[in-house]
């Protein structure tokens, strides 16, 4: 038996088949732009996307060779971005992305209409424009022509399985990023719709992540060579997905992904200190497991170790296609044993919780004649943990308590990284071996809502697969519980100059200046 794991992200897709012992089959990946019309705008191209969605699964079912016995189909994808499609299942315009300033000019009339506090209560997030109301009420106001004409905003999970054949059905999770579901309810919020003016009816229904929706229509199966009639079912935010993919599913565990992304997932059972979640601005979600919620703590820092390879690092990436070497492994073969030499501020591109500042500020404090590329990459890694780290060290205030952490994403394969996480956090970390965590997390639901597995702990006993543990060293932590009371107070005294300086370069990249 096997099954399908789709996974839709903001400038990829990923379509994989996994052996009901999550075993990989078959995986293929197509790649897409983002469509910037105006500045402060960022969008993709529906039509564009749903091609390289059906390339990709196309291409994996082909690959697999085991279509006779697929049994199940789930997608997991981005949180916030939706599209707008027919009842006949076509698709009515762009959608628009959680970067895309459009929609902020009514966050202050929401604000005025309830507070975080409330909205907190009921959906479990505060008040920011990355999500997907604020896009939903200004396509009412500036484009009511596609608004009305829309049957359904689906998020790209659910478009995606609808237009494979399914009913309009959302899971809890990505319900939850469009700030219309009550959290606690499992349904959309009347308060909610009522403040901001969107109809119900232009929204699905919403069904726990591992249920099945419906299944693959005759036409689709004839396009994609998938069997007509395989299940069809409800998937997951693509964070929930790679913490069930990767095995972070019970309590005072908490997925580590290390990526463009970094992120840190904390799973637990009970609501945890709501003032505490809100002053710090931190979300509550429901996992893709029953009984489990996650929160969120992000930020782009992966960026700045991709733009240190670019530049300071390039003439590694020709080193690394000469000798046949992972240019990271050449890269981290620099690194100093020590902590490193400078203390970086990782504000290379937008950060997340608790400041979520939008303008980037990246910053190297310590710099000499001495300094190497080296020390530098590793002050870059060990800021983009610490800045993690400043919300991971509330986290016990709220209620939450983190006692080891599931490493996965491309960051985790080299053991330099991960040890310097487990010496900052403080906490081991466990190398999850699976390399496709989203797209496994996905077909775990698919065989969960199929039948193939008799429930969560069955599908996450099959497929789980663990690797290193990394034990934080005791001098060394202490060493960086050192370099991160500085990092704060650093981080701290650079807020007020870093909006200077960006009015500064505004100011100097008018057309007047």
């Amino acid at each position: 038996m096997s099954v399908m794991g789709i996974d839709v992200g903001t400038t990829g897709c990923k379509a994989a088949v996994f052996s009901e012992s999550g075993k990989l089959i078959s995986l293929r990946y197509a790649e897409y732009l983002i469509d910037r019309p105006k500045p402060r705008c960022a969008q993709l191209n529906s039509e564009q996307v749903w091609i390289q969605i059906r390339e990709v699964i196309r291409s994996a079912a082909a690959e697999s060779g085991t279509l006779k016995d697929l049994k199940g189909i789930s997608v997991t994808s981005m949180g916030e971005n939706v599209v707008p499609v027919s009842r006949d299942r076509r698709i009515l315009g762009p959608s628009i992305l959680n970067i895309d300033q459009r929609g902020e000019e009514f966050l202050p009339q929401l604000r005025e209409s309830m507070d975080d506090r409330r909205l907190h209560e009921i959906n479990g997030n505060v008040w920011g424009n990355q999500y997907t109301l604020p896009k939903l009420m200004w396509i009412q106001k500036h484009q009511p022509e596609l608004y009305e004409k829309t049957w359904k905003f689906l998020h790209w999970a659910a478009f995606v399985t609808f237009m494979l054949g399914s009913e309009p059905v959302v899971d809890y999770s990505l319900a939850n990023r469009s700030l219309l579901f009550d959290i606690s309810r499992g349904q959309w919020s009347r308060e909610l719709l009522e403040i901001s003016g969107i109809d119900r009816e232009k929204l699905p229904d919403i069904l726990p992540s591992g249920t099945q929706i419906g299944a693959v229509g005759t036409a689709q199966a004839e396009e994609l060579g998938i069997p007509a009639g395989t299940p069809l079912v409800s998937g997951a935010h693509d964070q929930c997905a790679n913490a069930l993919g990767c095995g972070a599913v019970e309590q005072n565990t908490a997925m580590y992904g290390m990526g463009t992304f970094p992120t840190i997932a904390p799973v637990y059972a009970d609501l945890p200190d709501r003032q505490v979640m809100i002053r710090n601005r931190l979300n509550i979600e429901h996992h893709a497991v029953p009984g489990r919620y996650v929160s969120f703590i992000f930020h782009m820092g992966g960026s700045a170790v991709r733009w240190y390879r670019d530049t300071l690092a390039a003439d590694r990436k020709e080193a690394a296609g000469r000798e046949g070497k992972s240019v990271y492994q050449l890269m981290y073969d620099e690194m100093p044993r020590q902590p490193a030499p400078v203390l970086v501020l990782p504000r290379f591109a937008p950060m997340g919780p608790p400041d979520y500042e939008e303008e980037p500020f990246g910053a190297v404090a310590g710099l000499s004649l001495e300094t190497t590329r080296g020390g530098i990459l590793k002050g870059i890694l060990e800021a983009n943990t610490m800045a993690l780290n400043l919300l991971v060290s509330k986290l016990p205030e709220a209620g939450i308590d983190v006692d080891r952490f599931l490493a996965v994403g491309g960051g985790s394969r080299d053991d330099r990284a991960v040890q310097i996480a487990a010496d900052i956090f403080g906490k081991p970390l466990i190398r999850s071996e699976v390399e496709e965590a989203g797209a496994l997390g996905a077909a775990l639901l698919a065989g969960i809502g199929a039948g193939v597995y008799q429930g969560f702990e069955e599908a996450c006993r099959a497929a789980a697969g663990f690797g290193k543990t990394f034990e934080p060293e005791d001098k060394r932590h202490r060493q960086y519980q050192e370099v991160f009371s500085l990092f704060c107070d650093y981080r701290e005294r650079l807020n007020e100059l870093s909006g200077r300086w960006n009015r500064l370069q505004r100011q100097l990249r008018s057309p007047d200046a």
